[in-house]
């Protein structure tokens, strides 16, 4: 795991400062702080941060193929390297190293750019050929680990695995996106079809881009995509097994490591899969390790602590505060751009605990993504019957007109939120699912813009791009097209985000078995009732696991990180908040309608509503401001 930068002149060739590429890559030596390296050519500059994972001593990037004519940085891991190796050895490559790095140097001699879908794993990597004098940047299907890229005046391209790299480079115009606000205020996150900054993008996952001197940049091309429209036939017995296989496969490549290795455990689902097919795959007990909270409500440690027992693992747990506000700036520092799921916070003291035993932790995401875990996907299938039984003609009207006079009861458990679930199935499949996973809904947003933001906005909504990617989604299904939105729009935008900046931040590296693209391919080909049954999710999942795992753990309500902000904002952040509506950076941009606002903090301090996501979604939007210099 490591931090990549890079400099690429698409016009004429001209020198790269190595020191230009070299502050890039200390903006992120957390990403690696084992080693660092800078290599230049005419029209091109390479810098890489290592975090010494695989082959510790004999794999230095950047790094040259045996015949010196294509140059690497990678960040991340490839987990069939070694099969790849044999394969390639075979047709006449030749290897210095026992690592991965030197595999796709090879893969790319061999195949060119086909040479990603031969790559089990997560990565985000650049090749520069010398001879063909091009650049090749590509990006692992699920969208793992991040690269940004931004065009700068003197006509090159800039990359980095991290914004704040592109950010260490003079050129770099600090401009906010207001798009990209109107994302951010939607999702909670800016998704990867754009950035906070005016001209920096992400290169989406699944996507690589292949670069040429003195041609125009082109546009990334998708290598990879998840389809939801076949349909796996066979007994249950023999997708239980296959399932199984494929588990087990996934979690046992990836505790291939040179370095202490361990597992994330909340005692949830997925973490404890995991780390039951760890504990069969081990010769030595598993090192596990768990954050509890100092409130009962709040606190997983009692079923992480049962796991490990049934699994005799090496487990460490800590208490923490839910008080724990003092991390804020230190979470603004990591994102570079706003982000406000506020389970990072729990996320990021969970990896500080893993990094004081381990380099390497598996962690149990991806599951609901792939197999519909999520409580939202269960009221979409169901909804969708609705949907089904009545026209547009007739919801839209009639359950329009009722969730607009309906009561208000954000506080309340989904089910009970009539007033959501009204106006989710007043619009279509996608409409009501764009509803259900945003942040800020859209009448929300509008009131709290000021007559300036809107005319910048114009006539985009955030909603816009995740219905599209809905309605054009290989699938079958209402629910097929919302996991197919999870696994392209939020789970690299929020999840995966999340995980990336919290465990780097503190040189970790953490991977993610349950996002094996097979696994992922295997659980979009699934019939609907493998996935959702009697009103639960991961249905298939759950009954494979049933001969590791008790029902206490696999049927138990699902729980998430949890942090108590409805409570910090009545209390040791009231001033905090006040001062979003006047006088912090957020506050001077004029983006938003002060007295509207300042309304919104008071009636949440006084207790009369609670508004506790978007006033820390705000929060994170001026901290962020703030570090980018953005008065």
């Amino acid at each position: 795991m490591c931090g990549i930068a890079g400099i690429y002149h698409l016009e004429t060739p001209k020198p790269v400062d190595p020191q230009r590429v070299a502050a890039m890559c200390d903006a992120m030596i957390h990403r690696g702080p084992d080693g660092q390296g800078v290599w230049t050519a005419p029209g091109v500059a390479l810098g890489h941060r290592r975090l010494s994972i695989i082959d510790l001593a004999g794999s230095p990037q950047p790094m040259p193929s045996p015949d010196g004519r294509a140059m690497l940085v990678f960040n991340g891991e490839i987990y069939n390297y070694r099969e790849l190796r044999r394969e390639l050895r075979e047709s006449g490559a030749e290897f210095r190293t026992d690592g991965d790095s030197e595999v796709i140097l090879a893969a790319w001699q061999r195949w060119g750019p086909d040479c990603v879908s031969r790559l089990h794993g997560m990565f985000a990597f650049a090749i520069y050929d010398l001879e063909a004098r091009t650049l090749f940047l590509a990006r692992d299907r699920l969208g793992v680990k991040p690269l940004f890229l931004a065009p700068l005046s003197d006509g090159s391209l800039a990359f980095g695995s991290e914004l704040k790299a592109l950010l260490a480079h003079p050129l770099l115009r600090r401009d906010i996106d207001p798009l990209a606000i109107e994302d951010y205020l939607a999702w909670g996150y800016v998704p990867d079809t754009r950035s906070i900054l005016k001209g920096v993008t992400k290169l989406p996952a699944g996507h690589s881009l292949l670069l040429r001197h003195g041609a125009p940049m082109p546009p990334p091309a998708q290598w990879w995509n998840v389809s939801f429209a076949e349909r796996r036939k066979g007994k249950v017995d023999d997708l239980e097994a296959e399932l199984l296989h494929l588990m087990r496969e996934a979690v046992s490549s990836r505790m291939v490591a040179d370095v202490p290795l361990g597992a994330f455990l909340s005692g949830g689902v997925d973490s404890s899969s995991v780390v039951a097919l760890m504990a069969e795959k081990s010769t030595q007990p598993v090192k596990t390790c768990s954050i509890g909270f100092d409130v009962a409500a709040l606190d997983e440690t009692g079923y992480a602590t049962q796991i490990a027992r049934q699994f005799a693992t090496d487990h460490r747990a800590r208490q923490v505060s839910p008080d724990d506000f003092e991390a804020i700036d230190q979470l603004a520092a990591m994102f570079d751009e706003p982000f406000a799921d506020a389970s990072a916070l729990p996320t990021l003291r969970v990896c500080q605990l893993a990094r004081e035993s381990v380099t390497v932790a598996l962690s149990g995401d991806g599951a609901d993504e792939a197999f519909a875990g999520y409580r939202r996907h269960v009221f979409q299938h169901g909804e969708d019957r609705v949907r089904s039984l009545l026209p547009q003609a007739i919801r839209g009207p009639v359950f329009g007109a009722l969730g607009a006079i309906y009561p208000k009861a954000d506080w309340a458990p989904r089910p009970l939120r009539a007033r959501s679930t009204l106006l989710s199935l007043a619009g279509d499949s996608a409409e009501g699912y764009a509803r259900s996973i945003g942040f800020t809904p859209p009448e929300l947003r509008d009131g709290l813009y000021s007559g300036d933001f809107r005319k910048l906005r114009g006539d985009y909504r955030a909603e816009h791009g995740l219905l599209e990617l809905m309605r054009g989604a290989p699938a079958r299904s209402g629910l097929d097209r919302a996991q197919y939105a999870d696994l392209k729009h939020w789970l690299p935008g929020d999840i995966l985000t999340k995980v990336d900046r919290t465990s780097m931040a503190v040189s970790l590296e953490a991977r993610e078995p349950l996002l094996d693209h097979r696994l992922i391919e295997f659980a979009a080909s699934l019939p609907e009732s493998m996935r959702v049954r009697g009103g639960q999710g991961k249905w298939l999942m759950k009954r494979t696991m049933r001969r590791f795992l008790p029902d206490q753990i696999l049927y138990r309500p699902k729980q998430g990180f949890v942090t108590p902000i409805a409570q910090w904002f009545r209390g040791p952040l009231a001033q905090s908040a006040r001062e979003i509506a006047s006088g912090a950076a957020l506050a001077r941009t004029g983006w938003l309608d002060g007295a509207r606002l300042t309304g919104v903090v008071e009636e949440h301090i006084a207790g009369r509503a609670d508004h506790s996501r978007l006033l820390w979604q705000l929060l994170m939007l001026d901290k962020s401001l703030t570090r980018l210099g953005i008065a």
